[in-house]
């Protein structure tokens, strides 16, 4: 799951620091956690992406096994992207 923990992270950084009223825990837990939400769309498009070509090569390659790879793979980045 990647960034999804620094998601978590930021968004806990950033509720504690609207809470106390730190400014600057607020802004660092802000950045976290649009860097990790950043990763996670990354690493789904990067799935999606794996996984049509692993879909394509099935299909070519008479493969059922890789071609349902394929489907999972596209189905893992579409859940991790959004």
């Amino acid at each position: 799951m990647a960034g999804g923990a620094d998601e978590l992270k930021g968004g806990l950084k950033q509720g504690l620091g609207k809470l106390t009223g730190d400014d600057a825990l607020e802004a660092e837990g802000t950045a976290q956690k649009t860097g990790g939400k950043a990763a996670r769309k990354v690493s789904g498009a990067f799935n999606e992406g794996k996984g049509s070509v692993k879909d394509a090569a099935g299909d070519a390659l008479d493969s059922p096994s890789l071609k349902a790879e394929g489907v999972v793979d596209k189905v893992k980045g579409k859940l991790q992207g959004s």
